[in-house]
């Protein structure tokens, strides 16, 4: 399957926004605590906090909105790849986030946040670091973790290298860029549970983010089941690849591995949701492959045979996919 994140399909379009939501919570919320002592220290901070929400009106893009809105509100923040360090800032802004840590592994990038932290006056809240990956976060200093803008193997590099730090976190929040598939399983297979999902289409890209938990007793599909489908004994049974009764049974374990494939390839709880945006997506592909498969079939080489094989597979994954959205099970 080709990779689904930062897919570009049509021309550039139009970059939305702050949506209102945003906007409410922006203008509704509480004030910035700094744990400092005294009442003159507390005073100056909240007029400085005060007036770096009302100079500092930063618009995220969707992409970034959409990672905001995933943010548990009082959670302390480190943005891995912060670039600008926008995120950082609005989520400090809005009383979301009560401090951050924005880190980049390039110097670019964290002289340009730095210079708009600054702008914000929002120096005492939000600290720079140039890092690599988590190397320079310490055990303990965050609860959310916000990676995004980069390869699927990039980021599954940097969570693998400091994987301890972001098992201690209370959650990451997660874009990969490419790879989506194999960055999933390694989610899985490293424990976290993926607890939400969301897509946007900007820019003639889709972007898929998700919400990840560490549980060490995660199974291979049980973090996408909604809650109370299974027992605690079916859960068992499915992972042990039983029905139940002591024996396995080969045709639901191989049940089980397809969606779990599917899971993977789509994600499971935007299949649950029927995501508008996936199903855009799963749209556009469909039509795409379509084409391509027509103009291969002229070549009539051994490669492009070979080409059209491996479409005709994805095609496959695509109509299962969309089956979920006109009723069908999940399979």
């Amino acid at each position: 399957m080709a990779d689904m994140a930062g897919m570009k399909i049509s021309d550039t379009a139009q970059c939305v926004s702050e949506n209102a939501a945003s906007a409410e919570r922006l203008s509704g919320s509480g004030e910035v605590a700094d744990g400092r002592e005294g009442r003159g220290e507390a005073a100056e901070s909240r007029g400085t906090t005060a007036k770096s929400r009302q100079s500092s009106k930063v618009m995220l893009s969707k992409r970034l909105q959409m990672l905001a809105d995933m943010v548990t509100p009082g959670n302390r923040l480190v943005d891995v790849g912060c670039d600008h360090g926008y995120l950082s800032i609005r989520l400090v802004c809005a009383g979301i986030c009560p401090g951050a840590i924005a880190m980049d592994v390039r110097e670019g990038p964290l002289a340009a946040a730095k210079a708009h932290i600054a702008e914000a006056r929002l120096e005492d809240y939000i600290e720079v670091r140039l890092s690599d990956g988590l190397a320079e976060c310490g055990q303990g200093e965050a609860d959310t973790l916000v990676c995004a803008g980069m390869g699927g193997r990039l980021m599954e590099r940097i969570l693998r290298d400091g994987l301890e730090k972001a098992r201690s976190m209370r959650e990451l929040i997660l874009q990969p860029q490419s790879e989506l598939p194999q960055f999933r399983a390694f989610l899985r297979e490293n424990g976290f549970a993926v607890v939400d999902e969301n897509a946007v289409f900007e820019e003639g890209k889709y972007y898929f983010a998700m919400k990840a938990v560490y549980r060490p007793e995660t199974g291979r599909i049980r973090e996408h089941r909604a809650p109370g489908e299974d027992s605690e004994a079916d859960a068992e049974a499915s992972a042990n690849g039983g029905n139940g009764s002591g024996k396995r049974d080969p045709d639901a374990a191989e049940e089980r591995e397809e969606r779990q494939r599917l899971y993977e390839l789509y994600g499971g709880l935007l299949l649950q949701k029927k995501h508008p945006v996936l199903l855009q997506y799963l749209r556009q592909r469909e039509d795409y492959i379509g084409m391509l498969e027509r103009s291969l079939a002229f070549a009539g080489t051994r490669k492009a045979e070979r080409r059209v094989g491996a479409l005709r597979c994805e095609l496959e994954d695509i109509r299962a996919a969309l089956a979920v959205y006109s009723g069908g099970a999940m399979t």
